[in-house]
């Protein structure tokens, strides 16, 4: 059972101070020229026309269903102008924060595409995680179930076996990590011979992870003329590269300016010394509102040393990094999904792809060494609409990289000073 979606509440221990109170809001504004055409959306806090119903959107009876199965209502932006695009078959760049349905944005139309069609790979998402993998494939499943779709996901970690089977037997949809799709290419078990729609999800950071050879590997594989969708919160210049090589004059639809934050989530800056982190954590912990907490540490032993401390302490904690195994992953997502741990502790790893609801707070124990990362990792709050509070931890030798993430998102951020721990 998942958790109840959480509201958020004043922030606690000490005084704000240096910076607004009440939630950071951030607006739409594009410079960028497009090669084909920019829909500038309005973000979902904002005064921007009535939102169109998904029945509105040309999708069909048996997609409609099992968006109504899901529990949705009305399209979110980036869905609302992304999908007829796609239906028109365009080949789209979506920029969009996370957590405002960028991957429903295109497994509703790509579902819609494949209906009545043969048996054979026709879609391919590339991914730069196990987790967003496994989060893409289980937003195809949820949206074809009345239909006879098949899906596979393809990632490191687990055996080929099970991956080797499900290609050979045929499906429609792959949903992969790079490196593991080149694996199984070299092996015979996949052909791109029929692909008609290859999706570059969180492309971004799939450049971050050093993934581009791959990419141009595999991409050198496929069909010249297919349909290409590229979708990622961020938007770097590396990136745009990327969609100019792959990419035919594509409609660029853009939710907010690049590197700007969730507008459904209070951001705020605790000072503390590095040696006092933990202590401080623990201290915000004692906060019965803060019944599910995602915590972000830059290194592995980083997150298993906060979850020592936590433990030590009398909270529930387990971390999720690159070092554990699938199995292992998978068990720590479920605990914290089902409420069973109070904080889960993760590096990078976990920032994008992540979708579980309620999560209350997310608190970065050490500021990221990039924007996007920061938008990203915050994006895991106040999702959907929801409201939620992240809050970073920065000690003396992170002011600097405080104040730049407050100068590309064009915000100053709160400072909240709790006696004992601040660091004057």
């Amino acid at each position: 059972m998942e958790r109840p979606r959480a509201q958020a509440k004043a922030l606690p221990g000490g005084t704000a101070c240096d910076g607004p109170c009440g939630p950071v809001t951030f607006h739409a504004d594009v410079t960028r020229a497009s090669p084909k055409k920019t829909a500038v959306v309005p973000d979902a806090g904002t005064d921007g026309p009535p939102l169109a119903s998904f029945e509105g959107l040309g999708l069909s009876a048996d997609v409609l269903s099992a968006v109504r199965d899901a529990g949705y209502g009305e399209p979110t932006p980036i869905q609302r102008e992304a999908i007829p695009i796609i239906l028109a078959g365009r080949d789209v760049m979506g920029l969009a924060q996370t957590g405002t349905g960028k991957t429903a944005a295109f497994t509703l139309p790509i579902a819609e595409r494949l209906l009545g069609g043969p048996r054979r790979l026709r879609a391919l998402v590339l991914t730069p995680t196990r987790e967003l993998c496994q989060q893409v494939e289980g937003s195809f499943r949820k949206y074809a179930r009345h239909t006879r779709l098949g899906v596979a996901s393809v990632y490191g970690g687990v055996g080929m076996e099970p991956q080797e089977r499900a290609l050979r037997d045929g499906v429609d949809v792959v949903v992969a990590t790079p490196g593991r799709l080149i694996d199984h290419l070299e092996r015979g078990n996949v052909s791109f011979e029929w692909l008609e729609v290859l999706v570059l999800d969180e492309a971004d950071r799939m450049l971050d992870m050093g993934f581009a050879p791959q990419i141009n590997r595999l991409v050198g594989a496929m069909p010249r003329y297919r349909q290409t969708l590229l979708f990622s919160a961020t938007m770097p210049p590396e990136v745009e590269v990327l969609a100019r090589k792959y990419l035919r004059r594509p409609h660029v639809v853009e939710v907010t300016r690049r590197a700007s934050a969730a507008t459904t989530v209070r951001h705020a800056v605790y000072p503390v010394p590095r040696s006092r982190k933990s202590a401080l954590l623990v201290e915000l912990l004692k906060q019965p509102e803060m019944d599910s907490v995602l915590v972000f540490t830059r290194m592995k032993v980083g997150a298993d040393r906060v979850v020592r401390d936590l433990e030590h302490a009398g909270i529930s904690a387990t971390a999720l990094h690159a070092d554990k195994r699938q199995a292992q992953r998978d068990q720590a997502l479920a605990e914290f999904r089902e409420g069973r741990i109070r904080v889960l502790v993760a590096t990078d790893i976990a920032q994008r792809g992540l979708d579980i609801s309620g999560i209350s707070h997310v608190i970065n124990y050490d500021v990221p060494a990039q924007v996007e990362d920061y938008v990203h990792r915050i994006g895991r709050t106040g999702r959907a609409a929801q409201t939620g509070d992240a809050y970073t931890f920065m000690a003396p030798d992170e002011i600097a990289t405080v104040r730049l993430i407050e100068r590309v998102i064009g915000q100053e951020i709160e400072r909240v000073s709790v006696p004992g721990f601040d660091f004057g």
